[in-house]
């Protein structure tokens, strides 16, 4: 199963095999009851396309003029066929009949970063591609079409009845989810997943068709698609011009191909118009995307642990760690290239859980969820039937006071060996090899393992900065201790005496230090390896880690699953009137609601668009964040806004009444009758508690217009090619 983290806006990425138990626990979440859908506010909810029949009529009471079918078929084509996971981690949308892609700026960042050097400085400068043969590959990079969504939920408990062994249970299950996959992708190029919803309560089946072959076609400067940077990022008033554009190709029979020079461009079967006429407040929204995660039923003891106790630690940890990139990228420019995707993820994360956090106390969540609470025990006792309910919240809450402190420490684990220093990127490689080496060297393996850890270093050293990791190794590595305290032990000399021999005697000190252990290596460079201090400090930190804290943690997800699996249960049963969706778990997702602003906070009116105007009065405030090239400021002092404005102004963002999460970054707003209005990219500040509580006068998502993205392609950007292989409708 495709594991998932956060990185930067409301978008996610592939993790890898070692997950954190405590994202872990993020991903065993919902679907919905199918026989106790209920109807919805057009703010809130995350709505399964297969199942939309059920909402068409609200839908167009708010101003659709699509029907079910246009949205989601499978047996012809519809917009859900124009809808892609990017990288596994954010939403595109194909734009034209050549297989263009439009996603958010901060998605494609770390291809833009990839292409880009002293010599081709993309990211500051901008990137686009005058024909097909300029575009540019990105290995590794997919993009997946859903090609139907089935419930099996009966299919995956076929056999359960009367089993009551939970590795009985779970083998059962692991045989009919493979079953169902290997039916469903059987004579096809499809692959397939299924997907546990409601902790457990029902499953969806997801055919899928992966595209490898995704290239770079244009990428705005920094200066517009980071515009506003680490001040702007999740908060309104916002002017970010987040788009990149990307194309996929094809083999010949235009079905998915590794890259390959012969490659062509794919022609789908949907893509999406360009709705170039004028917007209006209240004007209808349909955001169509893979939202990542929400936990909407975390008990009132879980939600106060993550406010009071596991964000704060997050936040400190990524403070220490930003104030260290900010400055070494603002030395020179070949750090700030090398830093300027890392230093997004971590400070995304960073920003959004300080607004969380205040979201959550201003609006008293944990409060209301212990009203609900109460609410939810009172019905159970009132019938002999739902008794079993009762005891639930008591246990959700009793669990995250005995066992919360090792979520609490799988956190700070993840924070210090995953996000923190990345010469451990490099050592959580070779303990695959180290501890493989056997299986590896008889099977005759380990020359490829070593060749593919030369190539990598390639990438990764072209991407560090000695000096810079140096320092965030030696702040982290204290704060790590000091949140440790006695709980666990790390059996390394002192800070100082250990930052100087990592990086300065460690095979990871230099490129050339690591590429020549590995092109020598043999048997003696497993004793070299063990005895190396670098590798040595990870290889202990992370055993504590997977071997004690994992385990634990590993139990008490377990065991609040379960309860969590019980309470879902009940709260559909007992309380069928109440507006119910499910969470998020990254499969294809609608919302719909409206273009419109909010008022957050007493004596706070936000307008729901802001216009080239507001960017250039950023510019004039001196804050480095809101930089321009003069190129912008000589457009807007001449109005040259080509067919792009609206009444004299050209709008930038707009926000919206949509419920999105992590993953809807990139995903296509639509209008009432499906055309392309913008790009989802972010939410407001006050919006970040959304995962856990919805609050629908506070919460809006944030939105590029598509006719801001047209103008910088055109006239900005000189890259009016592309805009021509679009459909635009008024």
């Amino acid at each position: 199963m495709l594991k998932r983290i956060q990185i930067n806006n409301d978008s996610w990425v592939p993790f890898g095999i070692f997950e954190p138990n405590y994202v872990k626990m993020k991903k065993i979440i919902s679907l919905l009851f199918l026989m106790c859908f209920t109807v919805l506010r057009a703010e809130e909810g995350m709505l399964i396309p297969s199942l939309l029949a059920a909402f068409e009529s609200d839908m167009k009471a708010k101003g659709m003029k699509l029907s079910a079918a246009d949205l989601y078929s499978v047996n012809n084509a519809s917009f859900k066929d124009a809808i892609l996971h990017f990288g596994g981690g954010c939403t595109a949308e194909l734009v034209s009949n050549k297989g263009l892609v439009l996603t958010n700026h901060h998605c494609g960042l770390g291809q833009v970063q990839a292409h880009s050097s002293e010599a081709h400085d993309y990211l500051k400068n901008g990137f686009w591609a005058q024909t097909l043969k300029d575009e540019l590959s990105n290995p590794g990079l997919t993009a997946t079409r859903i090609v139907r969504i089935d419930d099996v939920t009966k299919a995956m408990n076929f056999g359960l009845e009367g089993v009551e062994n939970g590795t009985e249970i779970a083998k059962i299950m692991q045989r009919n989810m493979q079953q169902l996959v290997d039916d469903a992708t059987r004579g096809t190029h499809f692959k397939a997943e299924v997907k546990a919803f409601d902790y457990g309560n029902s499953y969806y089946l997801m055919l899928k068709e992966v595209f490898l072959d995704v290239r770079l076609v244009g990428a705005p400067p920094s200066s517009i698609g980071k515009f506003g940077g680490d001040t702007d990022n999740w908060v309104w008033p916002r002017h970010t011009g987040d788009f990149t554009v990307f194309r996929i190709y094809v083999g010949a029979d235009n079905k998915p191909a590794a890259f390959n020079e012969s490659n062509v461009p794919y022609q789908p079967i949907k893509h999406l118009n360009i709705a170039f006429n004028d917007r209006k407040k209240g004007d209808f929204t349909l955001v169509y995307g893979f939202p990542g995660v929400t936990e909407q039923h975390l008990s009132s003891g879980n939600l106060r642990f993550i406010i009071e106790k596991q964000r704060p630690m997050e936040i400190l940890m990524r403070t220490k760690s930003i104030g260290v990139i900010d400055a070494a990228m603002k030395s020179s420019d070949k750090i700030r290239i090398q830093y300027m995707a890392k230093q997004a993820r971590l400070a995304n994360a960073w920003k959004k859980n300080i607004g969380q956090i205040d979201g959550l106390k201003q609006l008293d969540a944990v409060g209301l969820k212990v009203q609900f609470e109460q609410e939810y025990m009172a019905r159970a006792n009132s019938k002999d039937e739902w008794k079993n309910y009762a005891a639930l919240v008591p246990k959700m809450n009793q669990l995250v006071t005995d066992k919360g402190n090792y979520v609490f420490l799988d956190a700070l684990f993840a924070e210090y060996l995953i996000f923190g220093p990345e010469y451990f990127k490099l050592c959580r490689n070779l303990i695959d090899i180290e501890t493989n080496y056997a299986k590896y060297t008889e099977s005759g393996e380990l020359q490829k393992k070593i060749d593919a850890l030369k190539k990598g270093s390639d990438a990764f050293y072209k991407d560090y900065d000695f000096e810079t990791d140096r320092a965030i190794f030696d702040v982290l590595t204290n704060e790590f201790k000091n949140y440790l305290g006695s709980s666990y032990v790390i059996p390394t000399i002192a800070n100082e005496q250990l930052t100087k021999q990592v990086y300065e005697k460690s095979i990871f000190s230099s490129k050339e230090k690591f590429q020549d252990f590995l092109a020598h290596f043999n048997e003696k460079s497993l004793k070299k390896l063990t005895k190396d201090i670098g590798y040595a400090h990870f290889k202990t930190t992370w055993k504590i880690w997977r071997d004690q804290v994992q385990q634990v943690s590993a139990e008490y997800n377990a065991a609040m699953n379960a309860h969590l699996k019980e309470f879902v249960k009940g709260k559909h049963e007992m309380f069928p009137d109440m507006n119910q969706w499910s969470d998020a778990n990254s499969t294809l997702r609608i919302t719909y609601g409206q273009l419109e602003g909010s008022a957050p906070t007493d004596g706070m009116a936000y307008t729901e668009h802001t216009t080239l105007k507001g960017m250039i009065d950023k510019f004039n405030t001196g804050n480095p964040d809101f930089e321009l090239q003069p190129r912008m400021i000589d457009l807007y002092k001449e109005k040259n806004y080509g067919p792009y404005a609206q009444n004299g102004e050209l709008w930038v963002c707009f926000t919206g009444s949509n419920h999105t999460t992590g993953g809807n970054s990139g995903s296509p707003v639509l209008d009432a009758n499906g055309n392309l209005m913008g790009l989802n990219f972010d939410r407001t500040w006050e919006s970040t508690m959304s995962d856990f509580y919805f609050d629908p006068n506070r919460c809006r998502n944030v939105v590029v217009d598509i006719r801001y993205v047209l103008w910088v392609m055109d006239i900005y950007c000189g890259a009016k090619h592309l805009v021509d292989e679009m459909t635009l409708v008024k």
